[in-house]
């Protein structure tokens, strides 16, 4: 026999360590009186797989002292309602750059009385509660379903019906009470379990019992109480009862009656719901009120609701019904039909896609079977699963979709030693799972496998269960919603004109070193591995996502569109919108009369459509709203979900910009008080302390863009006595104010880096150090972390030393500003320190420079712009392209410089645990279209190393001189072939694999910018620990670590970038849209473009891509009216052209091909709840109206559109060779 000992502790409320007695009193724990102990031992005997049978002993301690549950009150608050009576001794609230922050207390409601009090408390002091008519107080004791999937219900603040709203916000915001009922019970034995299933819910339920405040006057109290039922002695039950619900792990008691441990945990709950409402019914009866206190038990566990009624005094019987129970469902049908002004059933979470059902356990609306026909195959048992996952039939992982589709993604499994991507393709291998979820996958046959010795494509019913049987014509209807989906993100991708990406999507291999391709034989084959997901471990369902429903506006045009589709008409279907599809057969309304079945379609493109049950469908057409996925049944075609929120109008530029933060997961809420308690003081005065270096005397200055507030860096550059100069980089030492650990590093580390937007920024640290103590302004003292080299004329360096320093400032210039400095008259110099210390640094970053191309570092160009807007509503009015001068060059080199130099330094003290950023060389395939795009114009592209990339584009910059934007594009495209840079920790990649290819240096480091970016935060760290002034930080020595933070630096600033992207792009839509309201911004444009791909496969659309200089935009040129099986249209693929001809003659009339320049038209079309940017075609006419060829054949005879006349120069030129 083994035996063991556990001791479960109650749930400790006060975050204090001092003690308190239970009306929160503090004192000695000397003079705290005895309390009665009871000891429960619970025996259980368990068969091992060896046969073995083990004892488990439990002891829990039982107190009789618990009364009816604990509350959290503010220290300070007055004692009214049932907190009355009982003195308290006043903690000091602490004074903060935030406020005061107010201390809470635990107290624990004694007596039946106090309880009734504290309820009561919850009524508005000006209702009468005991008037005849009574007034209804309810409490509710919530089981673990509603914590973990009805928090939104839980959470949930009502006005109080009063018209005294004091402007205060968060005044305001406290005078809400909860809408499901003025006092909620929260059992330990629920949080304890929903800690167990998620903490994201866990932490929300601790935040709501936080909540709980007391009040005065008019002002309602939240009341939430949590109760320690496990240790309380009223609650406990025999082993022998409660046997009802299912699942959990099964254990025999010691008399040989069989009890599951979610039995247990049922039981219990209903343990706690009977003692309150004996508690509160006797009470009541024994008083002369006339307003009753009603009790219900929320669960949507069926068959433990059953029980609670089977465990109840019967009417037959004579007894009371102590408490009520019901379903989320239910329980707030009852409140709507009291109150027809709560919205809330459009919160409560869908379990079962049949209609009517409301129960996480139940199946129909009868509580029977449900007889819908499952859309997907059934998931592996767990008790299968976990002997799959041992002997390596199946793979756990995490589930991660495509960013653009849902239809693909892949998991990330551990073969031995080794990690691989395995691929995920289709719906029926997706089998239910979204991005995040951790998931039980089963590889297919190597013969499925992708790769270029066949395979071909996983097929979508190769995750069909055997014994499912299915009709074919389900299965063609499976695969034609499948069809939709992907073409859905296909014109999500390809039809809108956009903002032209920076970079290709970072693979798997360069974000977590993971491999894609396995080899499959002796010959070293590499296919890309397959599966289908078998199992769901853990689902990822506790985001909220953004989007908007999809609904057809007209009855009839809904039924013919149904019918339409229904009946097979490919033509209404094509015309049909692939929303429309999936909403015209998903819509319907349900029985109650009251709600109806929406389809929801998030921004996020990883999320497939989700099925909401809303009781106001006209009210969310047209806005933007957040929902939540609740459940996702093998019966249901799509993921079922609640209405969280409404966030406004779409197409408006604040409801937007709020949907891109969520869309991106950037953390946009304010600083935490806890936060701000880290901040110094307001009085804080920055002054030389001991070991640090005192450069005041030095001519420090910094060079940013016009307004810049988070200034970083600083430069100065001054003569030594040898000759040589002194060059210096001063970075503002933020790890100064941000101690490591810190509630305020805590939260940096989480941001990881700032978020630009053209409108707003999201500062990664409060602005009190980013904009005022860490910026290093112009005739100020400020703290810095300095590089200081010497170096000679000739841009050789001598001697290198880092120091924590003190500097002043004596400019902060603009790029403008230095460029007049660097462009000034040397004459004009000699008594000019800022000029003399500009031109000098001006100097050294040339020769810089130069060396760094001579070693491959690529020029490479981004398509970027900037928006002029109104100063008073911040709408775009005109967009401009960035003008680069020679100081932005010149800061960028030392800033190069700096990055280079440290990292060399933290490697030689930590070569495994230093934070470094690589790039890795581009795979050749990323690079084959664009090199035979480029072959069309006898250009040649060499990717064998980045030297000779540079070398080709320099010499493509040569051969197009006759237009310089060509080899501006030419870099843009270059850059797009390859993946973005990654942060890494240098103890997991091999030396060779640090390289920086774009920079071509061996290793590369972030330092220079710690006030937006956490991963400079932590290399100071590394730094400071290197040159001796500081320890290195304890979660810095642990390469786990690092390895998250990294991971979850590059997430942020990958993040950022796509949001800072979406930003322009909707300012682009309200530019060209004329404004938000139609007064402002600049309409419909028309500007030259030029052609970037042309579609030449036959059957395709005619179409091409074009990029837009002006506008930096790309988007996609349809040719609508030249059909694609028409005889005259020509498709060059070799050259990569499109034509069109004269029918008779067979004479090319017009044609375009890559890199040609075309004229566009640019404008904004709205439908519905979508607006899209549109590029269409001005001119070669020809292509854009064929039809004009009758009118004005002279006009084009022999033109072939506004590339003609550079044919004509060239043919010129070629003659006089």
């Amino acid at each position: 026999m083994d035996h063991s000992n556990t001791m479960d502790e109650p749930i400790m409320m006060n975050e204090d360590s001092s003690d308190s007695n239970s009306n929160g009193e503090l004192e000695d724990p000397s003079n705290q009186p005895f309390f009665s102990l009871h000891t429960l031992p619970k025996r259980r005997f368990y068969l091992t797989r060896r046969g073995k049978i083990l004892q488990s002993t439990t002891e829990r301690y039982l107190r009789d002292d618990l009364g009816y549950g604990t509350m959290l009150v503010p220290s300070s608050s007055s004692t009214d309602g049932g907190v009355s009576g009982s003195s308290r001794k006043q903690k000091k609230s602490k004074d903060t750059i935030a406020g005061k922050i107010t201390q809470l207390v635990p107290w624990t409601i004694e007596s039946v009385s106090s309880l009734e009090g504290t309820l009561r408390s919850t009524i508005d002091a000006a209702s009468d509660i005991d008037s005849s008519a009574g007034t209804k107080i309810r409490l509710a004791v919530v089981d673990t379903n509603a914590l973990l999937h009805h928090m939104d219900v839980l959470e949930y603040l009502r006005d109080n019906g009063d018209d005294d709203d004091n402007g205060d916000d968060y005044d305001n915001q406290k005078r809400k009470h909860y809408a499901i009922a003025n006092a909620i019970v929260i059992p330990q034995t629920a949080l304890e379990e929903c800690r167990h299933r998620s903490l994201v819910m866990y932490r929300r339920a601790t935040d709501l019992v936080r909540s709980s405040s007391s009040g005065d006057g008019k002002r309602r109290k939240r009341c939430v109480i949590v109760f320690a039922d496990v240790h309380h002695v009223d609650t406990q039950i025999k082993q022998s009862s409660g046997s009802g619900s299912s699942g959990g792990a099964a254990g025999n008691d010691a008399d040989g009656s069989s009890i599951t441990i979610n039995d247990e945990n049922d039981a219990r709950l209903r343990k706690v719901a009977m003692y309150y409402g004996r508690a509160l019914y006797n009470n009541h009866s024994q008083s002369s009120s006339k307003s009753s206190i009603e009790v219900v038990f929320l669960s949507d566990d069926v068959q433990s609701r059953k029980l609670a009624l089977l465990e109840q005094p019967t009417e037959e019987d004579g007894g009371p019904l102590y408490y009520q129970t019901r379903s989320m469902r239910d329980h707030v049908t009852m409140l709507q039909k009291e109150d027809a002004t709560l919205n809330l059933l459009d919160m409560v979470a869908q379990f079962n896609a049949g209609p009517g059902a409301t129960d996480a356990r139940q199946q129909d609306g009868s509580g029977g079977v449900s007889t819908h026909k499952n859309y997907y195959p059934s998931h592996i048992a767990s008790s299968a699963l976990s002997h799959g996952l041992q002997t390596h039939r199946y793979y756990q992982g995490i589930y991660r979709s495509n960013r653009d589709t849902y239809t693909e993604g892949y998991v990330t499994i551990r073969r031995g030693e080794e990690r691989v991507a395995v691929v995920i393709r289709g719906k029926m291998d997706i089998n239910r799972a979204v991005d995040g979820d951790i998931v039980a996958i089963e590889l297919h046959g190597i013969e499925k496998w992708l790769g270029d010795g066949g395979g071909g494509e996983a097929s979508s019913g190769s995750g069909k269960d055997k014994g499912t049987e299915k009709r074919k014509e389900d299965k063609e209807d499976n695969d034609a919603e499948e069809e939709e989906g992907e073409e859905s993100g296909k014109r999500k991708r390809d039809d809108q004109a956009g903002i032209a990406a920076d970079t290709a999507e970072p693979s798997v291999c360069d974000t977590d070193n993971i491999a894609e391709e396995v080899p499959v034989d002796d010959m070293g084959q590499l296919r890309r591995p397959t599966g289908k997901v078998v199992g769901i471990i853990r689902r990822n369902f506790h985001k909220n996502y953004c989007g908007s429903i999809c609904t057809i506006d007209a009855a009839k045009e809904k039924e013919d569109k149904k019918k339409k589709v229904g009946d097979g008409d490919a033509e209404a279907a094509a015309e049909a919108h692939p929303h429309d599809i999936i909403a015209a057969k998903h819509e319907r309304e349900h029985p109650d009369g009251i709600t109806s079945t929406v389809v929801f379609f998030s921004i996020d493109q990883r999320l497939p459509p989700v099925l909401l049950r809303t009781t106001q469908r006209e009210r969310l057409m047209g806005m933007r709203i957040l929902v939540s996925i609740d459940s996702w049944p093998a019966d249901s075609e799509y993921p079922l979900g609640h209405y969280v929120k409404t966030l406004g109008v779409t197409g408006t530029k604040d409801t937007e910009t709020e949907v891109l933060l969520q869309e991106f997961r950037i953390p946009c809420e304010p600083f935490p008080a806890k936060v701000l308690a880290c901040l110094p003081p307001a009085d804080y005065k920055i002054e030389l302390e001991p070991g640090r270096a005192d450069l005041r005397h030095i001519p420090v200055l910094s060079i940013d863009p016009p307004g810049c507030k988070d200034i970083d860096d600083a430069l100065h550059c001054t003569e030594l006595p040898n000759g040589n100069w002194q060059v210096g980089v001063h970075i503002a030492d933020v790890t100064h104010y941000v101690e490591a650990g810190t509630a305020i590093d805590l939260e940096a580390a989480n941001r990881s880096t700032s978020t630009y937007l053209v409108n707003k920024r999201l500062d990664m640290l409060p602005s009190l150090l980013t904009t005022d103590l860490c910026s290093l302004k112009g005739n100020v003292d400020r703290f810095a972390f300095s590089v200081l080299w010497e170096v000679t004329p000739e841009a050789h360096i001598v001697d290198v030393e880092f120091k924590k320093s003190i500097i002043h400032s004596i400019a902060a210039l603009t790029y403008q500003q230095a460029q007049s400095l660097i462009d000034k008259p040397d004459k004009d110099c000699k008594d000019d320190i800022q000029a003399g210390a500009v031109k000098r640094l001006a100097s050294l970053a040339r020769k810089f420079r130069a060396r760094r191309i001579e070693a491959g570092a690529l020029t490479l160009a981004s398509p970027e712009v900037k928006f002029v807007l109104d100063s008073e509503s911040l709408n775009p009015t005109d967009v401009q392209a960035y003008t680069l001068y020679e100081a932005n060059a010149l800061v960028e080199e030392f800033m190069l410089l700096a990055n280079v130099t440290v990292s060399k330094k933290i490697l030689r003290h930590y070569p495994t645990l230093s934070i470094l950023r690589r790039h890795p060389a581009p795979n050749r395939s990323m690079f084959d279209g664009l090199i035979q795009k480029a072959k069309t114009r006898g250009i040649s592209i060499c990717i064998d190393d980045s030297k000779k990339l540079a070398d080709s584009l320099d010499d493509a910059g040569k051969a197009l001189s006759e237009d310089q934007y060509l080899d501006k594009l030419l870099r843009i495209l270059s850059t797009r072939c390859m993946s973005p840079a990654q942060y890494f920790c240098s103890g997991e990649y091999q030396a060779k694999d640090w390289h920086h290819y774009g920079l071509a240096a061996p290793v590369y480091t972030h330092f220079t910018s710690p006030i937006r970016r956490y991963a400079d935060v932590c290399v100071h760290r590394l730094l400071a620990a290197a040159i001796g002034v500081a320890p290195l930080p304890v979660f810095l020595s642990s390469k786990s670590h690092l390895h998250d933070l990294a991971a979850n630096m590059n997430r942020r600033h990958r993040a950022a970038q796509l949001a800072g992207r979406a930003s322009v792009q909707l300012h682009t839509l309200i530019f060209f849209a004329g404004g938000e309201d139609g007064g402002e911004g600049g309409g419909a444009k028309e500007e030259d473009a030029y052609v970037l791909d042309v579609e030449t496969s036959a059957g395709s659309e005619p179409s091409f891509s074009v990029m837009v200089p002006r506008y930096g935009i790309e988007g996609k040129v349809r040719l609508t009216k030249i059909n694609g099986k028409d005889e005259c249209l020509v498709r060059d693929q070799e050259k990569h052209r499109l034509g069109y001809k004269d029918a008779s003659t067979g004479k090319m009339l017009s044609s375009v091909a890559v890199f040609d320049k075309v004229r566009v038209k640019i404008w904004v079309r709205s439908s519905r709840d979508r607006r899209e940017l549109v590029v269409d075609l001005l001119e070669p006419k020809i292509l854009a109206d064929p039809t004009l060829q009758s009118k004005g054949s002279d006009k084009e005879k022999g033109t072939t559109g506004p590339n003609s006349a550079d044919k004509k120069k060239q043919k010129k030129q070629k003659t006089k060779q």
